[in-house]
């Protein structure tokens, strides 16, 4: 049997005594006898690379270069939440480092297409783990199977050919994270693509990390108020809450997360915007409204665009959730928006059928529940204990023609805490947000609403519920009675009072109010066409005559009887100016 050999690349031929030192070394390490073969190489310097079958011993300079840097990103990293003296610290940590042999392996590309490479050897390998092609392509290891991997790229794979080499790195994929990304639009491995400049990183953080356990949550309590008067009134979210935002194509879903951003300004969430195959363009106009609004200030936006390989738009919501546990671990409460999961879902099917898995339910792999599950379950409240952050996912589904029952929307609908369904027909009609009550729940519900709030809402739902199901009753009678006409009305204002134009969050006393208004029956003999500009002009006279109660409710969350009664005598008030003004412009 012919003699196992070991390959040394170096500029200079060893002599007796290095290769004896070579040969020992190897023989213990590997219990094998081997013959030792020297391969000119001046690239090596003053070093040398020993290949032992799949491992790579690298003693050149930007070996060692490399193994000092990452003493000194873990030491950065640690000291950073400390804040202990770091510059004596890194002084005493290069003079005590002394640089260690270690065995890297080295595998090489079978095949390569499609954003895919299949690699054999790399024996060692752990899933997820990032690979470096010697073109400088990154990968991250997707497939474990005898004998050989599967990558998927995070680059151009033209560089990449049968042959080539890639070596393993020893740590997972992951993603540079600080305080200076605020304000900045991001790709999925952390690089800035908004022509703004690099961004200094604080740490760095692996984008896959457990879910925070039971002992470490705590119940979500604490209102992450949208804005929006049909979602804050009968569906509210609280901080650590997921909830799901889903529906057709083009009924407002982006819109109501963008609404959601906006009403953040000044309550000190910070926002994370994440894009999964968006166009382009879109992301840029998003982008655009949220700078104009002064919301970027306190917003990340991590674009993982339509234009950009399969790889990238599968780690893109995994990256952003990695930065919004920066953020929470700090005891910051975050927003994160994921637009959308299934385009996720389908850049993660695409992956899983290149690498031969079998496919499922509509071609997906049988492992895509796991896939969000294990996202959104790191979306919590923490305890006080370990800071008291929080983490609240807002996560978008495409549906088909308004199924739900669909595979992806009935998946994510069993993971969140509640749905807001937008359906095409209110949308059509008009209804913006085309919020459907009947299919929309918060399973946190009013825990998370403030008592005021709360107290305001009252039967509001209910009483949709009732004029949604006396609306398709009455299509078929052309003779009604006085009480349905008046309970069809009272529907109908409710409704259009449930209208609101994009980008125009309410603060919650100005919910409050017209809440308290509408179910007092105030709007009653209001026309329905009129029941907005009534709206406006309501808002304004509580602004100018009742700031004082405005500022209580918005401060205090609280709203006592006393001042629902003060709301309704204010609104009875202004009616009458309103009706009054009315009838002399009529005349």
């Amino acid at each position: 049997m012919a003699m196992l050999k070991a390959y040394l690349y170096a500029a200079a031929e060893p002599n007796t005594e290095q290769r004896e030192r070579f040969l020992r070394f190897i023989s213990k390490k590997y219990k094998n006898e081997y013959e030792l073969v020297w391969v000119p190489d001046d690239m090596m310097g003053t070093g040398f690379k020993l290949v032992v079958g799949e491992e790579v011993y690298n003693w050149t300079s930007e070996a060692r270069y490399n193994q000092l840097k990452h003493v000194l990103d873990n030491l950065n990293a640690g000291k950073a939440a400390t804040g202990g003296e770091l510059i004596s610290l890194i002084r005493s940590t290069v003079k005590d480092w002394k640089a260690q042999v270690v065995a890297e392996e080295e595998g090489i590309v079978k095949t390569v297409g499609d954003g895919i490479a299949i690699v054999e050897g790399l024996s060692s390998a752990v899933y997820g783990e990032i690979v470096v092609f010697d073109c400088g392509v990154k990968g991250m290891i997707q497939d474990l199977t005898p004998g050989e991997v599967g990558v998927i790229l995070f680059g151009d794979d033209t560089e990449i050919t049968e042959g080539s080499k890639v070596m393993r790195t020893n740590r997972t994929a992951g993603i540079p994270v600080g305080d200076a990304y605020l304000g900045r639009v991001i790709d999925a491995l952390g690089n800035p693509i908004d022509g703004k400049g690099e961004i200094k990183a604080d740490g760095y953080r692996a984008i896959e990390s457990p879910a925070p356990g039971i002992i470490d949550r705590k119940s979500v309590d604490t209102p992450m108020n949208t804005g929006i008067l049909s979602i804050d009134s009968m569906f509210p979210i609280g901080r650590g809450q997921r909830e799901l935002i889903i529906g057709d194509r083009q009924t407002g879903k982006t819109a109501i997360a963008l609404d959601t951003i906006l009403n953040q300004k000044g309550n000190g969430v910070v926002c994370i915007y994440v894009a999964i195959g968006q166009k382009a363009s879109s992301v840029a106009q998003l982008v655009g409204t949220l700078q104009k609004a002064g919301a970027m200030d306190y917003t990340i936006v991590v674009n993982a665009a339509a234009s950009e390989t399969a790889p990238v738009q599968y780690i893109a919501p995994y990256a952003g959730t990695a930065m919004g546990e920066y953020f929470m671990n700090k005891g910051k409460d975050v927003l994160i928006v994921y637009d959308d999961l299934s385009k996720h879902a389908i850049a993660y099917r695409a992956l899983s059928l290149l690498l031969e898995r079998s496919p499922g339910r509509e071609a997906y792999p049988g492992d895509v529940f796991y896939l969000h599950s294990r996202l959104l379950e790191r979306s919590a409240r923490l305890s006080d204990n370990i800071g008291g952050g929080s983490m609240t996912a807002l996560p978008i589904v495409e549906t088909q023609a308004g199924d739900v029952s669909a595979y992806i929307p009935t998946n994510i609908i069993s993971i969140t805490d509640g749905q807001i369904f937008l359906e095409s027909d209110l949308f059509n009609e008009g209804q913006r947000p085309a919020v459907n009550v009947g299919l929309s729940v918060s399973r946190v519900g009013g825990a998370a609403q403030t008592k005021a709030m709360k107290k305001a809402a009252g039967s509001i739902r209910l009483d949709l519920a009732q004029y949604r199901e006396m609306e398709v009753f009455t299509q078929f009678s052309s003779d009604l009675d006085d009480a349905t006409k008046k309970q069809l009305q009272y529907g109908q204002g409710l409704m259009r009072l449930l209208r609101q134009p994009q980008g125009h969050p309410f603060k919650t006393h100005e919910q409050v109010i017209m809440l308290v208004a509408a179910t007092n029956h105030i709007m009653q003999d209001i026309p329905v066409d009129d029941i907005l500009a009534f709206r406006s002009q309501m808002l304004d006279y509580f602004h100018k005559n009742q700031a004082a109660l405005c500022d209580q409710i918005e401060t205090s969350g609280v709203m006592s009887d006393d001042d629902k009664q003060a709301i309704i005598t204010a609104a009875e008030a202004f009616l009458a100016d309103y009706q009054s003004k009315n009838l002399k412009d009529g005349e």
